[in-house]
């Protein structure tokens, strides 16, 4: 079984689990999915996930998912909005005035543009009118319940796994 601290090498696919687009492809690791499902782009390199396992480096469902799986393994998990890309934030829709973000990012204001925030947050515009604009900055699946096929092609433990201490060190503290 795959440990905490342990390098895991997998494949994903992530499915949009409920809604219109319920099956939908969203994210893949590998190229032969994303050619089957028409999302390929040449410029983008599709390749096997690369992370060490328990360390946050993935969502949180797909890391606890990886800790129950062993090399060859092949499975699905739905992942709710909590696991996944977290709930729908009311406080990161916001609305400014419509002036102000066209003075601001030389923009058109348009539902569905891309705009970055002062801070650098990127979000993209839900509504316009004549006077204001609102911005959502939650991420585009937030509150949506998603599917992931985890595909382990390969793990394996690194020196840290195994307390190895660092020449000269006592262990003392």
């Amino acid at each position: 079984m795959i440990e905490p601290g342990h390098i895991a090498i997998v494949h994903l696919t992530g499915r949009l689990v409920d809604g219109p687009a319920a099956g939908e492809v969203f994210e893949t690791t590998d190229v032969d999915v994303a050619l089957e499902e028409g999302i390929y782009h040449d410029t983008r390199d599709f390749k096997p996930l690369e992370f060490r396992v328990g360390e946050g480096h993935v969502l949180s469902g797909l890391d606890e998912a990886v800790l129950e799986m062993a090399d060859g393994e092949t499975k699905t998990v739905v992942l709710e909005p909590e696991s996944a890309y977290g709930t729908v934030d009311e406080n990161a829709i916001v609305t400014i005035p419509r002036e102000e973000l066209e003075a601001r990012s030389e923009t058109t204001a348009e539902v569905g543009e891309l705009v970055e925030s002062e801070t650098g947050e990127m979000g993209w515009i839900v509504d316009v009118s004549d006077e204001t604009v609102t911005i959502d900055f939650n991420h585009e699946l937030a509150g949506e319940r998603v599917a992931f096929e985890i595909k382990i092609l390969e793990t394996h433990a690194t020196e840290t796994d195994h307390d190895v201490e660092p020449a000269g060190s006592t262990g003392a503290s």
